[in-house]
């Protein structure tokens, strides 16, 4: 049986002895609206304490509910929410690359997997932009958060130069019903907390892009019977992502 008090206990725990041991300051993360940035947000500010987190919502042809979702999020655990709107930034870049490749006869169909993965890629970029101003500014070290959940890991839903790259992270070992379970703990808003979850770039749910739920992912980490079909999806995902995570390496002959 899950015990949200005692999980949320260690990851806070586990927290304040990195942030020791390294000798950090702060922490910055990308507040998306929904639920795994804002336990994270809030677990964050439990053991830093919330004038240490630095939020940013980072737009980019964007849902303005999330935006709003985000601000609900930052005003329940008091810490600071900025807002770095990357639409015309995406809009350059993709001129940019049209003006440069249209002789090659690229439609704009061929772009869209391109499209949807400059977005976390961009946002990456500025949280971590963001963490060297703040080490700066601050002579301490800020570092930037990571806030994909076990199941997003294991089938690979996460964007690669993007939204898995982090300094730290503390969702990783946990489900999403697990996440949820630490939000309600932690008194995470519920409209957030319950809100279907997307990645508010594509107009698809995670589990419509997925073509899974993610309670089947989860029972198919832990070894528990799923139909075979979900089985076979499941880690004909993990199988064909297993790039994201499994980077390979040469590795010299010593003889």
């Amino acid at each position: 049986m899950f015990d949200a008090k005692k999980t949320t206990e260690g990851i806070i725990e586990f927290i304040k002895k990195y942030f020791l041991k390294s000798n950090l300051k702060g922490v910055v993360l990308g507040i998306s609206g929904g639920k795994d940035s804002a336990v994270v947000a809030g677990l964050f500010c439990r053991a830093l304490g919330a004038d240490k987190v630095i939020g940013v919502t980072l737009p980019c042809h964007s849902k303005k509910e999330d935006k709003i979702d985000a601000v609900k999020v930052s005003e329940y655990f008091g810490f600071k929410l900025f807002n770095l709107d990357l639409t015309e930034t995406y809009n350059t870049f993709t001129k940019e690359f049209d003006k440069n490749f249209s002789e090659l006869g690229i439609e704009m169909e061929m772009l869209k997997d391109s499209n949807i993965n400059l977005k976390p890629r961009l946002r990456m970029a500025s949280v971590y932009y963001i963490a060297q101003a703040f080490s700066t500014f601050e002579s301490a070290g800020y570092i930037v958060a990571g806030t994909s959940n076990i199941c997003e890991l294991y089938v690979g839903y996460f964007t690669k130069g993007g939204d898995n790259i982090h300094d730290i992270s503390i969702l990783a070992d946990l489900t999403v019903q697990e996440v949820i379970a630490v939000g309600d703990y932690i008194g995470v808003p519920k409209e957030v907390l319950y809100k279907v979850p997307s990645d508010g770039i594509s107009a698809l749910t995670d589990e419509e892009k997925l073509g899974v739920k993610y309670d089947d992912i989860a029972k198919v980490i832990y070894g528990e019977e799923v139909e075979e079909e979900t089985y076979r999806k499941i880690e004909a995902l993990h199988k064909r992502n297993s790039h994201k995570f499994n980077l390979p390496k040469y590795i010299k002959d010593e003889e």
